[in-house]
């Protein structure tokens, strides 16, 4: 009978490893390197140079009132083109200028915008938008 051949064969060990095991956690470690790789390469490069001899500017406040009303550190602006004039002439300067601006909570967006602009446009990199209280 067939039997009694297959029996023998059974009982000699096993000379193969079983991988399986091996090969679900390897593929674990795969998809681990995969999901946290992004989050490891991800950097923020700082100048951390420092410049003891530079002296700081005294920011520039410009104030946008609810009727179109530009204020120029507390002081009345008549309009945009004397705003762009203080502009040039603070980026002038050898230090350059922080600005800040604050606009009241009814000021036109249009207002707002075109002073942003004017201010990038005469080379102030520096800028600052102030809540309201």
């Amino acid at each position: 009978m067939a039997m009694s051949s297959a029996s023998s064969a059974e009982s000699e060990p096993m000379s193969q490893m079983n991988t399986t095991p091996l090969i679900d956690v390897m593929l674990v470690l795969l998809i681990m390197f995969i999901i946290t790789l992004p989050l490891m390469t991800h950097s923020v490069t700082l100048d951390m140079q420092g410049q003891a001899d530079k002296v700081e500017m005294m920011p520039i406040d410009v104030d946008i009132e609810y009727d179109g009303t530009l204020l120029w550190n507390g002081e009345v602006v008549a309009g945009l083109d004397q705003l762009e004039a203080r502009m040039r002439q603070a980026q002038a300067n050898p230090v350059p200028p922080e600005l800040r601006v604050r606009a009241e909570r009814r000021a036109e967006y249009d207002t707002v915008a075109k002073v942003l602009s004017i201010a990038r446009r005469n080379g102030i990199e520096r800028i600052g938008i102030q809540g309201n209280d």
